[in-house]
C-alpha cells in the first residue's frame, strides 16, 4: 500500500465526515447530479459562477445530514425525495455563502478566490438570488407543506441572522445571548432544517422529527463556536478562508466576548481601537490572539461548544440504531476536535 493510500485509510478512520460520505456515496453522487442539473440556465454566467463555488469543494455536511437523517429513519435510498431536498439544502447554503462573501468583502472561499472576487459583487448577489429561487422551486415540486415550512422558515431565519450580525459588529457591548441568537439563526437553523427534513420525508412522528431538529440545531451552534475559535488559530487551508477575517471585520464572536469580560483597561482600549475605531496594524491580530489566550477565551469558548455538542448527542438517543447514527455521534465530536 502506498503512503498516500495509508493516509487515505487513516483519514477515513479518523474523519467521520469522510466515513459518512463513504456510507452514502451513491446518494451523494445523485445529489451532486441534481445540483449540476438544477444549476443549468440559458444565462451562461449563472452556472459558471455557481459552479465555481461548488467545484471549490466543501464537505457537503448539510445535505449529508438530510440524507443520513432520512436513512436512519428508514427512508429507502430509491425514494428520491431526500436527494432532491438535500440538493435544495445545498442551494440555500451556497446562496448564503455568495451573499456573505459580498457583505464581508471576502476575497477567499475554501482556499480559493471567492466568486465575488472573480465575477464581481453584483453577479455574486444575483446568482445567490437565483440559487435561493431554485431551492424554492424544488420545495414546491416536492409537494410537502411541512418541507416547505421547514426550509422556507430556515431561509428567512438565516437572513435575519445575517442582519443581526451586522447590528452587533463593532459593538463591544454585545452579550453572550445576542451572540447565541446570531449564530443560531445564521448557522444552526440550516443544520436543524437539514436534519428535520430527513425525518419528515421518512414520515416520522413529531418526537423523532424534534430530536433530529434538536441534534442539528445544537450541532450547528457547536460548529459555529468552533469556527469562531478557528478564525484566530487555524491555518487558511483548514479554515477555508483567510485567517483573522472575523477579527478584521469587527465581528463579536465568543472568544472576543469572553476576553472582554476579564479585560484590563489597556486591553479594553485595544478592542476599542480595533473594533470601534478600526485602527488596525500588522500586529493587531497577534495582539488580539494573545489577549484571548491570556484570559482562556478560546478554551472557554470550546467548553461552551462542548456543552452544545452534549445536547446534540442527547437528542440522538431516541433515534433508531443505524450505522449513520453512530457516525453522527462522532461528527458532533469532530466539529470541535478540528480546532486541535
Amino acid at each position: 500500500m502506498s503512503l498516500q493510500s495509508i493516509k487515505d485509510v487513516t483519514d477515513a478512520q479518523i474523519n467521520p465526515l469522510t466515513r459518512l460520505s463513504d456510507l452514502f456515496d451513491a446518494d451523494m453522487k445523485e445529489v451532486n447530479r441534481i445540483i449540476l442539473h438544477r444549476m443549468h440556465s440559458d444565462v451562461p454566467l449563472i452556472p459558471q459562477l455557481a459552479g465555481h463555488l461548488i467545484a471549490a469543494g466543501g464537505k457537503r455536511l448539510r445535505p449529508l445530514l438530510t440524507i443520513a437523517s432520512a436513512a436512519i429513519c428508514g427512508y429507502p435510498s430509491s425514494g428520491g425525495r431526500h436527494h432532491q431536498l438535500a440538493a435544495c439544502v445545498e442551494f440555500i447554503h451556497t446562496a448564503t455563502l455568495l451573499h456573505d462573501d459580498v457583505v464581508d468583502e471576502s476575497d477567499q472561499r475554501r482556499g480559493q478566490d471567492s466568486a465575488n472576487a472573480i465575477f464581481g459583487n453584483e453577479s455574486a448577489v444575483l446568482v445567490g438570488d437565483f440559487l435561493f429561487s431554485r431551492a424554492f422551486q424544488v420545495m414546491v415540486e416536492d409537494g410537502s407543506l411541512d418541507v416547505l415550512r421547514i426550509l422556507s422558515n430556515a431561509s428567512a431565519v438565516i437572513a435575519e441572522g445575517e442582519v443581526m450580525q451586522l447590528a452587533t459588529a463593532n459593538n463591544l457591548e454585545t452579550s453572550f445571548d445576542q451572540y447565541l441568537k446570531v449564530i443560531t439563526a445564521k448557522t444552526a437553523a440550516l443544520f436543524a432544517a437539514a436534519c428535520e427534513t430527513g425525518g419528515v420525508v421518512a414520515e416520522m412522528d413529531k418526537q423523532t422529527n424534534q430530536a433530529l431538529y434538536d441534534y442539528g440545531l445544537n450541532l450547528g451552534i457547536a460548529f459555529q463556536i468552533a469556527d469562531d475559535v478557528l478564525d484566530y488559530q487555524a491555518s487558511a487551508n483548514k479554515l477555508g478562508k483567510a485567517i483573522g477575517d472575523d477579527f478584521k471585520e469587527g465581528k463579536m464572536t465568543l472568544p472576543v466576548i469572553y476576553a472582554l469580560e476579564q479585560a484590563s483597561d489597556e486591553e479594553k482600549e485595544f478592542w476599542q481601537d480595533a473594533f470601534v475605531k478600526d485602527n488596525l496594524n500588522d500586529d493587531s491580530l497577534k495582539t488580539a490572539t494573545a489577549i484571548c489566550v491570556r484570559h482562556d477565551a478560546f478554551e472557554r469558548s470550546l467548553e461552551t461548544a462542548r456543552m452544545y455538542k452534549d445536547k446534540a448527542l442527547q437528542a440522538l438517543n431516541i433515534l433508531p440504531e443505524h450505522p449513520a447514527r453512530d457516525i453522527l455521534e462522532d461528527i458532533a465530536d469532530y466539529v470541535i476536535d478540528r480546532t486541535n
